[in-house]
């Protein structure tokens, strides 16, 4: 059974005798040089304790939603240049942070994780049978090991999904054009809205979002019906719409800044950000409906069962996404997870980060997961091999080298074989 909670202020929150802090431990070293990672970061913010940089505080009811939907969620923030893992962990939440240059759009189910960066796609593959090697008896129920990677170019890659057939999509916002990848190209141009007459990386319309339906790519958000460098900027409050891409026609107008459109239970979703409102849509008539509003700039958005998992973002003053309804009248926004259950629009839980993670960009929920690790770097990936079954029948090892006998010290004084035996003391 959920609780239902009223959005909290932050006063209330830091009274409320139900909220747990949790802190992930800083990842650091996990950085590749020169393929998509971010560098060394600067030594005077290592001053920083973790909690300042990577604190959270939670609903105490949290982990109990989590194991009980059963499943944990996934959130990049291209801000702090983190992917991170809500997990739950007895009465906390643990979040645990690997470190990515500009992480934004993925993809994830209990087998394969995709993830978008600065200039390339990353492909990981869940080895469960790495995780006795991280904790013995094993902890965590799934190993995401990095497979691959595809250098894409700064496309400022916004969401992904695979299709039925198991090829990702991903939405090339500086392209202003839905994609998906080839061997031997940057990225392979599959659809782009018909008001954009061509290809140039002047982010035209803000293409962000992409929803699923039936296993093919259905509908896409954008901020701009406009065909010019950044044409969406000049009318941010309520330029933004969503198309359906099988007929190319546009569903609704005049969102404030739309994001993650979402088909669930036989339902088209989407989060009006600037107004910070889970909504349905009707995609015959365009019709709005506002099932939840959230304390912040709500980006990022998955469901399991009942429940909405909701990214919120506080917006910085130097953000591009500012004049707009929620800077007008929710002076409290804030950063984090927001549960909200969608058959009553009520907020049942919540995670709230308050250190240096400001805004959110994707949730990701992955069900039949609870604890998982990702490891894209160091000595556990480099030693550690997926091979055909066919393969793994034939893998054999040589017997281990027979031990070389002991070699005498220095000081050792070998007996003289010319000398006549002693007879036995009587």
């Amino acid at each position: 059974m959920f609780v239902d909670l009223a959005i909290l202020t932050a006063a209330a929150m830091r009274q409320n005798a139900g909220m747990n802090e949790t802190t992930g431990l800083p990842e650091e070293a996990d950085v590749i040089p020169n393929v998509g990672y971010t560098p060394q970061p600067n030594p005077k913010e290592q001053k920083k304790t973790v909690e300042e940089v990577l604190g959270s505080v939670h609903t105490s009811n949290f982990p109990d939603l989590l194991r009980e939907l059963g499943g944990c969620l996934l959130v990049s923030t291209y801000q702090a240049g983190k992917l991170v893992i809500l997990r739950p962990d007895g009465n906390s939440i643990n979040t645990h942070f690997r470190t990515f240059n500009r992480p934004m759009g993925m993809a994830a189910d209990r087998q394969r994780l995709m993830l978008g960066a600065l200039m390339e796609i990353v492909e990981f593959r869940n080895m469960p049978d790495v995780a006795k090697r991280l904790q013995d008896p094993p902890r965590h129920d799934a190993v995401y090991m990095a497979r691959r990677g595809h250098i894409t170019g700064a496309i400022d890659i916004h969401e992904m999904a695979w299709d039925a057939d198991g090829v990702i999509w991903f939405v090339n916002t500086a392209f202003s054009c839905l994609c998906t990848l080839d061997t031997k190209s940057s990225f392979v141009p599959r659809w782009r809205p018909k008001f954009v007459s061509h290809y140039a990386p002047e982010d035209r319309c803000h293409l962000n979002g992409l929803a699923m339906r039936n296993g093919i790519p259905r509908y896409v958000s954008a901020l701009g019906e406009t065909n010019d460098r950044e044409g969406w900027r000049k009318n941010k409050r309520d330029g933004g719409l969503i198309i359906d891409i099988t007929t190319n026609r546009v569903v609704t107008r005049g969102l404030s800044m739309p994001h993650s459109p979402r088909w669930y239970d036989n339902r088209l979703w989407v989060l009006e950000s600037g107004r910070g409102a889970l909504c349905t849509v009707d995609p015959k008539t365009g019709e709005r409906h506002d099932i939840a509003r959230v304390p912040g700039f709500c980006r990022g958005l998955d469901f399991i069962g009942p429940i909405a998992f909701i990214g919120l973002s506080q917006l910085r003053g130097t953000t591009p996404f500012t004049d707009i309804p929620i800077t007008d009248d929710n002076a409290e926004r804030l950063s984090g997870v927001w549960a909200v259950h969608i058959g009553t629009g009520k907020t049942v839980a919540f995670l709230k980060f308050t250190g240096g993670v400001q805004e959110i960009f994707a949730v990701q929920s992955v069900q039949g997961v609870l604890f998982p690790e990702i490891v894209h770097e160091g000595e556990l990936l480099g030693n550690s091999y997926a091979l055909p079954d066919k393969a793994l029948k034939e893998v054999g090892f040589s017997p281990p080298p027979e031990p070389k006998p002991e070699t005498p010290g220095t000081d050792y004084i070998a007996p003289d074989a010319t000398a006549t035996p002693q007879e036995p003391a009587a």
